[in-house]
């Protein structure tokens, strides 16, 4: 026959009976306990044997390990998923942890676009006699800033630093002591002017004629050169112009038809054979 149980030991909780011994979980996740008549309650202790699990399903106070949690993205058990910063980073969700590969990349620069795409490739360093340096750093070798020298990824560059062009002639330049670069001298004090149409030249203060009988020229003292016109000042009316001379000259004779006559020399005109000229010079 059964054996009843003293009515002492049963549990009344929120009005309803519970047997010695039994075990309940109350709302607000409370694990509850029938002892010797009394309730006994205390806040569910969880135990998850998983690093991402699921939060508790509805009416459950433990999260569960039936899926993934990650980065606020529920995963189902299986899932195959990249993260959203990760580059090529593959992702797998196994009983409530999370596991993720990356590839192996290669020092330096990427071998093939593909692991390019997936790989943050750090440049390689240089290695330059005995020195050390990074990618894209400058430097002058062996303390010389006329040579430039760059790291590209492992390799050294080394090149001349570029000089500007210069408008001076060859032997106005000059490169001083700790210089990479020629400049330009100042050019001496002119002695004389030099003509670089026929190359001549004449000392300061010479007067010559260009070509032009009626222009001449001087040599001014800073080297340039200042031309001038003359003005004839005695005229007649028949002068004789002589090859290489300015100025017709009256005292030599007389210039008449085409012909030249001398000083009083006496000649028939040509218009009229009963008239006698004569050259007068006045």
């Amino acid at each position: 026959p059964r054996t009843s149980i003293p009515p002492f030991h049963r549990c009344w909780h929120r009005g309803i009976p519970r047997e010695p011994g039994a075990h309940w979980t109350e709302p607000g996740c409370q694990s509850c306990t029938c002892q010797g008549g009394r309730v006994l309650c205390d806040t569910v202790s969880c135990s998850v044997p998983c690093s991402h699990p699921l939060p508790a399903l509805a009416g459950g106070c433990c999260p569960t390990c039936t899926g993934c949690l990650h980065e606020g993205v529920a995963r189902a058990d299986g899932d195959v998923f990249s993260p959203s910063d990760g580059n090529c980073t593959v992702c797998v969700c196994l009983a409530g942890n999370v596991s993720c590969l990356s590839p192996e990349c290669p020092p330096g620069s990427c071998p093939s676009p593909s692991l390019a795409d997936c790989c943050s490739c750090n440049p390689e360093k240089c290695n330059f006699r005995g020195r050390t340096y990074a990618h894209g750093a400058r430097f002058s070798l062996d303390g010389d800033d006329c040579t430039t020298c760059v790291c590209q990824g492992g390799e050294v560059e080394c090149s001349f630093t570029p000089c500007p062009m210069l408008d001076c002639p060859q032997h106005q330049r000059h490169l001083g002591p700790g210089q990479c670069c020629s400049t330009c001298r100042d050019p001496p004090a002119p002695a004389g002017c030099f003509l670089d149409d026929n190359d001549m030249e004449f000392p300061v203060g010479q007067i010559w004629s260009p070509g032009d009988p009626c222009e001449l020229c001087i040599c001014q003292a800073d080297g340039s050169v200042s031309c001038q016109r003359m003005d004839c000042v005695e005229t007649c009316p028949y002068p004789i112009r002589i090859p290489g001379q300015c100025c017709p000259d009256c005292s030599a004779g007389c210039t008449y038809m085409g012909r030249t006559f001398s000083n009083n020399e006496t000649f028939p005109s040509e218009l009229d054979p009963c008239l006698s000229c004569i050259c007068l010079v006045r």
